[in-house]
Order: structure tokens, then sequence, then C-alpha cells
């Protein structure tokens, strides 16, 4: 190794331009010439597989796709700012809030999160005609759309259209669609390196844009991992003309739908009713000593769970087993699906003693003569009041209380208002996501996965974190969240932006649920980290004759910035999970950070030969208290060091102890 601590500045990440050079220089090393692709010895490589440059391609295309796509293979050049003071349980919580523009926050989680997501679920801001509060440099004015789709000459003259009385709101509505496209299309890129290969994106949209998203999601994810188009009803206007439009929808990809196959993979949720039909009628059974009371009792029941939306998938379970009192129906078909001999014998009725009437059609009973008579003995055959009806098995509702969830269904939506409005005391946020309708296809999509890792870029007010808490509580679990939200402001005394509704949603979802569920609450996790998008700790230079002053250049850092924000910057930069474990000590007059054992750092400054001693055997010394097979990396401050010297004595320190990686910001 040598000597120097190479700049974490300077790493790449998956998916950034230059990274993704590197992939193609690896696989076809002739097609790349010092650092830059030759495209015509690509496409010659690729063969009869490339399509020429001038080919007509089936998919959506707008003005300005390019370069939304190449916004999404941009290095990020910002950093995330710790807010102890906004979060709770920052310690202990394995979630996150982030606060910011959520293209920056995606390529910033790309290092640390690429491939280790289970589901997305975002409800983007609907294409309703009002500016786009997302400012990356992508969106364009009516004018520039016009242009960049050959609407216009050079000299800004409009060519098209002319003669439509229609025309104007045409353009209007291209130029719209263009900006909405070219928002969402380098977000969902960058997602999609996030998921893993077995995760699932859910995206929420209405009429206005589905038609383009949904090509749009089969340009990012392909249209073979395409898994469903959900329709919501969620209500009827009447005062609608034409149709009462009050659904919307949500689409459905898998990052790779043939690794969900080859795991068989089925998605199943539980049947509406059955927990609570499965809880009561074991009280009922209990509680009555008479088996015919309690089946009588729990026939009662039943009716009353009808009122309560019990499907009658579920009611049909309307008896109680004589031996167990396991709800069941008598629906099993006992006939054999084609003739066979195992099968050609004779059931005879308990109580007439002669031998029933088989199946019909002659192919027989479906088991064997041993396993008939096990089965009565288990009283699993259902017989008839004489030997003239043909017996059925029983079915339990225990084992058959999942199902496969429909692609249309139907719930008011004024439910998800009114609940968050009774949380905060206020209506603070107009529309919210239902948490209910969240959780569900939440478990439904990552079957039914207790540690899931759930992402939500446009957070809202937070009803996926407040899902994902609810869904832990239901289940025990120890699914986390990542929440991202623009820091978009709002005309209110008690909030600021919509982040403030965010994070002050999730606090008081956090404390409904430790009180109402006190004991079995004890171990979710109702936190999370806040954190807020800003620009880089490093300065930059910007090329002033101001920054090549040698005593203003000593600290590349921006003033005001502390310790536990390079070392946030630091994991990003080097692709660290932000809650991996964290412990410090004090040394040498700074902290000095220890991230598992993995990732040591210091940011220390004015350091002397004599403190880079002292912080290089106290490094030492704590990493050999645990020490792991995995290789450790030390980060410091780049110009925290008084002279080469104390810089040059550190690294032969660490070199000599084994430390093969060493990094600077």
């Amino acid at each position: 190794m040598t000597l120097d601590f190479e700049p974490i500045n300077d790493l790449l990440g998956p998916g950034e331009a230059k990274s993704n050079i590197n992939v193609l220089a690896r696989l076809f090393p002739d097609a790349v010439v010092d650092g830059t692709v030759d495209i015509d010895a690509l496409r010659d490589l690729l063969g009869n597989d490339a399509a020429p440059t001038t080919a007509e391609a089936f998919g959506l295309r707008w003005p300005g796709m390019a370069e939304a796509r190449r916004l999404s293979t941009l290095p990020a050049t910002g950093t995330l700012l710790p807010k102890p003071d906004e979060s709770v349980d920052w310690d202990t919580t394995h979630n996150l809030v982030i606060e910011g523009d959520n293209l920056e926050i995606l390529r910033l989680l790309r290092r640390g999160y690429t491939n280790r997501v289970d589901v997305i679920y975002i409800d983007p801001p609907y294409n309703t005609g009002s500016e786009l509060v997302y400012d990356d440099k992508r969106t364009t004015s009516r004018v520039e759309h016009e242009t960049a789709a050959g609407q216009r000459d050079d000299e800004g003259a409009l060519q098209a259209g002319v003669g439509s009385d229609r025309a104007q709101d045409r353009r209007a509505g291209a130029s719209r669609h263009a900006a909405w496209l070219s928002m969402m299309y380098p977000r969902l890129l960058v997602a999609h390196h996030l998921l893993k290969e077995t995760g699932v994106i859910v995206a929420a949209i209405d009429d206005t844009e589905h038609a383009r998203l949904k090509l749009l999601l089969d340009r990012v994810f392909g249209a073979e991992n395409f898994i469903a188009n959900i329709i919501w009803q969620g209500g009827r206007k009447n005062d609608s003309r034409y149709v009462s439009v009050g659904h919307d929808y949500m689409l459905i990809y898998a990052k790779n739908e043939g690794v969900l196959r080859q795991a068989e993979t089925r998605w199943r949720e539980k049947k509406p009713g059955v927990d609570e039909i499965l809880a009561r009628a074991s009280e009922i059974w209990l509680s009555h000593e008479d088996k015919a009371t309690a089946n009588e009792a729990y026939k009662k029941f039943l009716k009353g769970m009808a009122k309560k939306g019990a499907t009658a998938g579920v009611l049909r379970f309307a008896n109680l087993d004589e031996a167990t009192g396991r709800p069941y129906n008598a629906d099993r078909d006992l006939s054999a699906p084609n003739l066979r001999a195992s099968g050609n014998y004779d059931i005879y009725h308990p109580v007439t003693k002669k031998a029933v009437t088989r199946p019909q059609g002659g192919s027989g009973w479906r088991m064997t003569e041993e396993s008939a008579r096990q089965m009565m003995e288990d009283g699993l055959i259902v017989f008839g009041e004489d030997e003239t009806k043909v017996p059925r098995g029983k079915i339990f509702l225990d084992e058959m209380s999942d199902q496969v969830a429909e692609s249309v269904f139907a719930q008011e939506r004024t439910s998800a208002g009114k609940a968050l409005v009774k949380l905060l005391g206020e209506d603070a946020f107009p529309f919210p996501k239902d948490t209910n309708i969240v959780a569900r296809w939440l478990d439904i999509v990552t079957g039914n996965n207790p540690d899931a890792l759930v992402l939500d870029f446009f957070a809202g007010s937070g009803s996926t974190g407040h899902a994902v808490m609810n869904l832990n509580v239901s289940d025990g679990g120890n699914r986390r969240y990542i929440l991202a939200q623009l820091d978009e402001p709002v005309s209110m005394d008690s909030y600021s932006t919509i982040a403030d509704i965010t994070r002050e949603r999730l606090r008081r979802a956090g404390n409904q649920i430790a009180s109402n569920h006190a004991l079995d609450a004890a171990d979710i996790d109702t936190g999370f980290r806040s954190y807020r998008l800003a620009s880089s700790n490093v300065r930059a230079w910007d090329g002033t004759p101001d920054q090549l002053d040698l005593l203003g250049a000593v600290d590349n850092l921006l003033a005001g910035r502390t310790t536990d924000d390079l070392l946030v910057e630091t994991m990003l930069r080097l692709g660290v999970d932000l809650i991996t474990p964290l412990e410090t000590r004090e040394v040498a007059g700074s902290t000095l950070y220890n991230l598992a054992g993995a990732l040591f750092a210091y940011f220390g400054t004015d350091i002397t030969v004599e403190r880079a001693n002292e912080v290089a055997k106290a490094l030492v010394a704590w990493r050999d208290e645990d020490p792991g097979d995995a290789d450790t990396t030390v980060v410091v401050r780049d110009t925290g060091f008084l002279d080469s010297a104390a810089k040059l004595n550190f690294a032969a320190a660490l070199d000599q102890a084994g430390f093969t990686t060493l990094r600077s910001i």
C-alpha cells in the first residue's frame, strides 16, 4: 500500500456515469479507450442485437428525456446533516426521515443501499397542472419544450398547430406531461438500483399520468416485470359532468419477476375477519360444556361478523369440530380426479352401517382405504343422514385463512383524512395516504416479510412510516422505513414545511402506538432519525483568487459543520448504512468514531506527530479488542494534521498495524 489517504470524494458509486463506463470497460475492453466509450466498437461487439442510431424503437419518448436520464448518472454532491433534536430515539431507532429534494437524496443513498430495499411505495405528486416544486434543472418552460419538440424554429417562431383552436391547450399539456416525466424518470432510475432482486415497487397514480407512468415503468423496470394494475375505488362524485371518476391506481412492478418465480413466491393475505373468528370460536368452545350449544352460539356470532364485512368465503366455515372446536365446512370433494384402483372400495355409513353412495363418475375415492379409515377415526369425514348421500371431507378455517388479493377493491378515501386530523388536531395535510391500504399492500408484496426495508421518497404526511409501525405492532415485526420529503413550504402557523408535518405525524403516531399497546409495543421501533439535505461539508473551489490564499485554504471544510456531520458524509460516500452501530471515544481532544469495527473515523485538527501517535495507538487498541475478519477503513480530516510529518507518521503507524485502507475528507 501507499502511505496516502485517498479522498472519499474521488470514489465512485454504483449507477454513476464513470462507474457505468468502468463496468463497460470490464465487459468490453475494446470498446473503451482512455475512459471514453467507442459507440461504434460497442455496437460491433454486441452484433445484431445492437440497434442502429436511426432505428425506430417502440416506447415512451418526450423532449428532455435524455437530460433526465443523464441526471440519474450524476454522483451526489451534497450530504445529509444529522438532526438529533428533531428525532425520536436517535440512538436506537432504525428508521430514517430525510428532508430535501429526493433526487439528490436517492443519489446519496445509492452507495449504501443498492440492492437492499425490499419494497418502494410512492404516491408521487399528481400532475394537476400546477408548477412542479422539484427544481433540479430538468423541467422545461413551454417555449423550451416546443423548441425541443421541433414546434419552434431557431428564431423562436411557433411552427405547429396555428390553425387549431385547441393548439394552445395541446402545447401546454404536452409541456406539462414532459416536465412531469422528466421529474419522475431519473428518480425511478436511481430507485431501481436500490431495490433487491426480489424487490417490488408500488406506484400510486391517477388517470392524468397513468398511461405515461405505465410506459415509463415499463422502460425502467421492464415490461416483463409488470405484476398488476390495482384499481382503488375510493368513492362516488355525484357532481361530475360525465362519469364519477373516484378511483386511483397502484402500478406494481418487480425488480426481477423471474427471481420471484424461481423462488416459488406467492403473495397472499389473511381473509378479512379470520383472526377475530378463530379467536371468538376458541372462546365459545371453551366456555360451553354442551357442544351443541357452543355450535349454536358460534353460528349466532357469525351472523354479526357478516355485518362487519367478513366475506362469504370465511362465513361458510359455520360449524365447530366436535372434538377440537375448530371452525370448519364440509366442502372437500373426496372423489378421485381420475380412475384409480386404490380408490375402488366401500365406505360404510356410521349409523345405517350400509355402503354410502360413491362419487359420480365411478372414479372412486381420492384417498386409499387405509387413509379413509384414519380420516373417519379422526372425525374428518362428514356423512349425510343416510348412505344415499355422498360424504364430504372437512376443511378447517385455520388451514384456509389466506387468499389472493384482487386487483380491484373499494374503500372510502375520507377516512384517511379524518384520522390524520384527529391525530394532529388540525387539518394540516390534504388527501393523505390511507395507512390501512398502504400497510395492506406493503405486507402483500413483501410476502409478509417482518424484516422488510421500505422506501418512500414522496413521503407527504408520513403515512408509509405510520403504516410500517402499524404492521410491526400487528405481527411483532422489525420492518424499517426510509422516508424522503421535500422541504416544500406550507402556509400554516404550526408548520413551516411539509417535512415538518411528516415528522410530527410520525412522533404522534409513535406515541399513540406506545400508549395504546403498552407492553405489546415495548419492542416496536416507533422512533426515527431526522436528516436534512445540505451542500457537502467539503468546500468546493470555485476558481476565484480568494480561495488560492494559502492561509484561507488550510481548512477545506465549511464553517459550522461538526465532526458528526463529517461522519455522516463519510458514511454516505463509503456506502455505509446510516444505522450502523456506532461507538465513540475521546482521544487527543477529539472524537474517535468506531462503526461496527469496519470503519474508524477521526476528524481532529492541529494533529502533531505526538498526537498522531496517540490516536494511532488508541485506534489499534480499540480494533484489537474485537478483531474481525473484514478489512478496516480509517478516515481522517485531510487538513487535520499540523504538517506532513505528522500525517506520514500516522499513516506509517497504521500500515504497520495492518490497516490497509486509508481515506480522507
